[in-house]
């Protein structure tokens, strides 16, 4: 027996002519997405997921608040030709149901493009509390990437070569700049010792975004230098190995050379190696984190003395 072909124009009319039979709340619930419990097997993650997935005190609040409550908020994927569902939005509550031995997680089951599930990815995540700078780089990066490979774009391109069209609706749905976004697209040109560095505040942005333009080879050249010398490029030393580097006359001698100048800011300064400071912090810890807590701790040492010489006046 023959299956009868259902045409898709009539299966709406029809779809549309039933919602004529219901009320407002029938027809809201009708619309509403769908919510179902996926088995955690059968969810994989996003393809080059920017965001890392950090065991820090947020992840731990998450993780009470699962155990308590359950996921609150239902993740969001979309299926894959193998049948399995690509998380979009979820990250961070898949490890958490992971950790606490949880079985599924509730799931919103969208069909997405490429082009969109990138762009909702990156939204999702954009909103967090703590996001490092390399996040933010590839996040803003694959968005921007996403925008621009939309059908019938033709722009021109601007000094950072970024097309302006693109870049302006990345930045009217962001929370940074349009400068600021260009910026830490810029970071995606750096080597993943430099990136690690601006992630622990070692390295400014702005002076990260100069070192950027450096050739991976010289990039090298500048960690090692930074290695040897166990401090950074200021700003204005990376302004100038990036006009050396374009003028094609920085050589692997003149870079160490640079770092060797005293900087200002850096006369009298006492030097612990992150080596030497690791085992008494968390290795999440960025510079300015670890900085703050030792300054913290003197503060509270420094009060302690002071009380201590009042009471034995």
């Amino acid at each position: 027996m023959s299956r009868a072909k259902i045409d898709y124009k009539d299966l709406v009319s029809s779809i549309a002519y039933e919602e004529l039979f219901m009320n407002d709340q029938e027809r809201a619930d009708a619309r509403k997405p769908k919510v179902d419990d996926i088995d955690l097997t059968e969810i994989v993650p996003f393809r080059e997921h920017p965001f890392q997935v950090r065991e820090d005190e947020e992840m731990e609040r998450l993780k009470e608040s699962i155990k308590e409550y359950g996921v609150l908020v239902p993740a969001l994927a979309r299926p894959t030709e193998d049948g399995k569902y690509e998380l979009v939005s979820g990250h961070r509550r898949m490890a958490a149901c992971k950790a606490l031995g949880m079985k599924t997680m509730p799931v919103i089951i969208r069909n997405l493009t490429d082009e969109e599930a990138v762009i909702t990815m990156v939204d999702a995540n954009l909103q967090r509390e703590h996001i490092l700078p390399s996040e933010k780089a590839f996040a803003y990066k694959m968005k921007y990437d996403a925008i621009k490979r939309a059908p019938g774009r033709k722009e021109n391109g601007d000094q950072l070569g970024h097309e302006s069209r693109s870049i302006d609706e990345l930045a009217d749905s962001s929370p940074d700049s349009r400068n600021q976004i260009q910026r830490y697209i810029r970071l995606t040109n750096l080597t993943p010792k430099l990136l690690d560095q601006v992630d622990r505040g070692s390295i400014a942005l702005t002076t990260a975004v100069e070192l950027s333009y450096l050739k991976p080879f010289e990039q090298e050249w500048v960690q090692e230098a930074i290695d040897y010398e166990k401090c950074t490029p200021s700003l204005s030393q990376a302004c100038r190995l990036k006009k050396a580097s374009q003028s094609r006359t920085l050589v692997r001698e003149g870079v160490l050379l640079m770092m060797q100048e005293e900087k200002p800011n850096q006369r009298g300064n006492i030097k612990l190696s992150r080596e030497e400071l690791n085992k008494f912090f968390p290795s999440h810890y960025t510079d300015e984190q670890i900085k703050q807590t030792i300054l913290r701790t003197l503060e509270h040492i420094r009060q302690q003395r002071s009380r201590k010489a009042r009471e034995e006046r």
